[in-house]
């Protein structure tokens, strides 16, 4: 298993040659700060399940869990036994995030 300042450089790396995006601190706000949009948030999950060989559910998403690199390298190391907790904050998103991600692998698949 890796450790956190491993996974927070593969996210950071992801990001920068994926998203073309340098992100200065594992701690600042990829939303509030601009960094990322919406769609680009979808792609980081995408980016994430492939690179790290790990599917993060919807329904264990806490939308603040995915705001900075080292809240999603904490998401990512969490037991699966935490996921019930993490899903209370996250009904009300789900659904929109799960719309984002079918749409952006559709998006994915039919261009190559």
């Amino acid at each position: 298993m890796s450790d956190p300042a491993s996974d927070l450089e593969r996210l950071r790396a992801l990001m920068l040659e994926h998203l073309h995006v340098d992100v200065p601190s594992p701690d600042v706000d990829l939303l509030e700060s601009g960094v990322l949009d919406s769609l680009q948030l979808v792609d980081l999950l995408l980016l994430v399940e492939q690179h790290f060989g790990q599917r993060v559910p919807i329904e264990a998403i806490n939308l603040d869990d995915l705001r900075s690199l080292g809240r999603l390298a904490r998401l990512l190391r969490a037991p699966s036994a935490d996921a019930p907790a993490a899903a209370e904050g996250a009904a009300e998103d789900a659904p929109q995030l799960e719309s984002l991600r079918a749409a952006r692998h559709r998006g994915a698949s039919g261009s190559g």
